[in-house]
């Protein structure tokens, strides 16, 4: 049977790709960017249901998720793709910058979920997919505002998994590495400080080195995601993560045994 998707953040990058990826195999999709994708409606004809919204706006997220399912009749796979990176060392940001960070990529998350989950319980059944990033699992230099929100979207998430699993619902926590899309350049930058000036050449020499994933590839791995009875709580797409984290897991564990002694003094 096929299934109803509700992917925000559709108009580029991952999330278009998973939205192509899922119409493509003859599923249905509710496609939300924030502004009409009317070129998917042109391609897919009613299968899929293109929404203009803002993720950071919780009236228009909930509305959004409530025509879906009206029209749709059900909702199968949730997809939080809808996001952005700031970039600045924390000296740098501003305030009102770093809020809409959270805004977007923790709060925009959370109220789709808020908004869905009465659906999917009332099914017994349904996916969440949490789009996070490797960032969410390390502190990088000038990432500080993005990793804080990630950070934040799978601590939430990983809460979320516990307490809907006797529901039927099931939460997976995407972690991609770097994909060839916009979002590898694009983002919003905050104001420069120039001590910090060696951090930012390093990262666009970073950039223009790696070897970034294929998007359709990622739109192809995420049905496969979607279709297993048993999905993971956290799994990386692309090959950069698993290393990153095996390395900063390491680096971790050592840390806590090196000062275990002054812990127990804490008692």
């Amino acid at each position: 049977m096929s299934k109803v998707w509700f992917v925000t953040g559709s108009s580029r990058g991952l999330g278009r790709a998973f939205v192509e990826a899922a119409l493509s195999r003859g599923d249905r999709v509710a496609a939300t960017a924030r502004h009409k994708l009317t070129e998917l409606s042109e391609q897919y004809g009613d299968s899929v249901l293109p929404l203009v919204v803002d993720v950071t706006d919780k009236d228009s997220v909930f509305a959004a998720v409530e025509q879906a399912h009206a029209h749709f009749g059900r909702l199968d796979v949730i997809v939080n793709n809808a996001g952005y990176g700031l970039s600045g060392a924390v000296e740098e940001l501003d305030e009102s910058q770093l809020r809409h960070q959270l805004e977007t990529n923790f709060f925009g998350p959370l109220w789709v979920v808020q908004a869905a989950l009465p659906y999917l319980r009332d099914q017994g059944d349904g996916r969440i997919i949490q789009v996070s990033s490797v960032a969410g699992l390390l502190g990088l230099p000038l990432g500080a505002a993005y990793c804080a929100s990630k950070w934040a979207l799978e601590g939430l998430s990983e809460v979320l998994a516990q307490e809907v699993a006797g529901f039927g619902v099931k939460v997976t926590i995407l972690e991609p590495g770097g994909y060839a899309t916009d979002g590898v350049t694009g983002g919003v930058q905050s104001a420069a400080i120039p001590l910090y000036d060696d951090f930012r050449a390093a990262l666009t020499a970073y950039v223009a080195a790696a070897d970034f994933g294929d998007p359709a590839a990622a739109g192809r791995a995420i049905l496969e995601l979607a279709d297993a009875p048993h999905p993971p709580l956290r799994v990386f797409f692309g090959t950069q993560g698993y290393p990153m984290a095996q390395q900063a897991y390491a680096d971790r564990l050592k840390t806590w045994a090196d000062w275990q002694d002054l812990s127990v003094k804490a008692m």
